[in-house]
């Protein structure tokens, strides 16, 4: 199978020549997953990092009354991991679950520190993959504790309009922090403006 995604998505995000990207992802191996399957369990440790090469995704926790919130939407190509658990080796604290049939590349820990000791580009690009990680989630964070309902849900239609059309209603009101019946309401709302 082809790595054109994968190695595209490195050159997408930092400028590193072909050849040093074939040997970064050389080790990565190509599988597949169904819908609603688990990728990574919680209390369970990663040892490995994945790379979401087609399909859709989520995280998320179970509260104390048991429910299902959704933590992050993850779009393809994207990578995916509980970074945490891959790098310290501890147990996550989430459920990684697919929302689509999906399709992965993934590398072991091994090989991830061979490329970090062993690759300068590699150690830049891991960097910056950091940086925009931290941002996301504290954007997320700000939006969370800042924002109205409906500034959430206009934001995120406009950063991940696919996502609407592929991932239910349910696990997007979950992610925007707000119950079934209040985002319909505010689709209605917006729907008649």
């Amino acid at each position: 199978m082809s790595k054109a995604i994968l190695n595209h998505h490195f050159h997408s995000l930092f400028p590193i020549e072909k050849e040093i990207v074939k040997k970064i992802t050389e080790n990565f191996e190509n599988f597949e997953l169904d819908r609603n399957s688990i990728l990574l369990d919680i209390n369970t440790i990663s040892t490995k990092t994945y790379f979401l090469e087609k399909g859709y995704m989520r995280s998320y926790i179970l509260n104390e009354d048991n429910e299902e919130i959704t933590t992050h939407i993850y779009s393809a190509p994207c990578f995916v991991n509980d970074f945490l658990s891959f790098f310290k080796q501890q147990p996550t604290k989430q459920i990684y679950q697919t929302l689509s049939d999906s399709s992965f590349w993934a590398t072991d820990l091994k090989n991830i520190q061979s490329n970090f000791h062993n690759i300068p580009e590699f150690r830049e690009f891991s960097r910056l993959l950091f940086v925009i990680n931290y941002h996301t989630l504290n954007d997320r964070l700000i939006e969370i504790v800042s924002q109205k309902a409906e500034t959430r849900y206009l934001n995120l239609l406009k950063e991940q309009p696919d996502i609407f059309q592929n991932i239910p209603l349910k696990i997007i009101a979950s992610y925007l922090g707000i119950t079934d019946s209040t985002l319909s309401r505010i689709r209605k709302e917006i729907s008649k403006t």
